[in-house]
């Protein structure tokens, strides 16, 4: 594991992320409400998504030592329970194989493109900010056999988990969809330079960027 060293703003990244994701649930809370009543009227299903993904990795320390060597199983960071309005059909307990989504991806119902288009269905993951499992800002999370897929292929992968996940990041703000390991390859070298310059003032800017993504429908999920 490459160490990362801390950063003057660390400390207050995690009080401005907290304090976004509470102010932007008060401000889009009417919002939640109407798009809960329509993926409930449109769709057989429960209407948040709830899926596991890999988050921090406490395992290592800040000098790249791992603190729990004898750890049974390394998944490459602590799994949390993601939130996220359900945009795709819905499908029994178990059914469903952990793959990545694509843009025209069949699943996904009529109400639930719309919301993924202009990123809509990721608002639950405010809360997931408020319970520590997120920031608003950070590498995005991805699901754990996804995650091991790639780290095979991706040596430098698991060194995005030294920080905790987000909603938005550097990658999303300036890449699209993933089509193959190549695109994904370009979204790793993304966060990996976050890690490095990340900073209270990093994480605002790539906020703010990330206004005008969604309502251009540009970057990637």
């Amino acid at each position: 594991m490459v160490k990362v060293r801390p950063h003057k703003g660390d400390r207050l990244r995690r009080p401005l992320n907290v304090v976004a994701a509470a102010v932007l649930i008060v401000m889009t809370a009417p919002i939640m409400l109407v798009i809960a009543l329509l993926v409930r009227l449109t769709s057989r299903g429960p209407v948040i998504y709830k899926q596991k993904r890999v988050g921090l990795d406490r395992r290592v320390d800040r000098a790249g030592s791992k603190l729990n060597p004898k750890r049974n199983q390394d998944m490459g960071g602590r799994i949390f329970t993601m939130y996220k309005f359900r945009t795709m059909y819905h499908q029994e307990e178990g059914a469903e194989k952990q793959v990545w989504a694509t843009e025209n991806d069949p699943r996904v119902t009529p109400v639930g493109r719309f919301l993924r288009a202009f990123r809509l269905d990721e608002f639950p993951q405010l809360f997931n900010v408020l319970l520590g499992d997120m920031n608003i800002v950070g590498p995005r999370p991805e699901q754990p056999e996804i995650f091991q897929d790639i780290r095979e292929e991706l040596g430098n992968y698991e060194r995005r988990q030294q920080v905790l996940p987000g909603i938005t990041g550097l990658a999303q703000v300036s890449l699209s969809y993933d089509s193959d390991l190549e695109d994904v390859r370009k979204k790793v070298e993304l966060d990996l330079q976050y890690l490095r310059k990340r900073s209270a003032s990093e994480d605002l800017r790539i906020m703010l960027k990330t206004m005008p993504v969604m309502v251009g429908r540009k970057g990637s999920r």
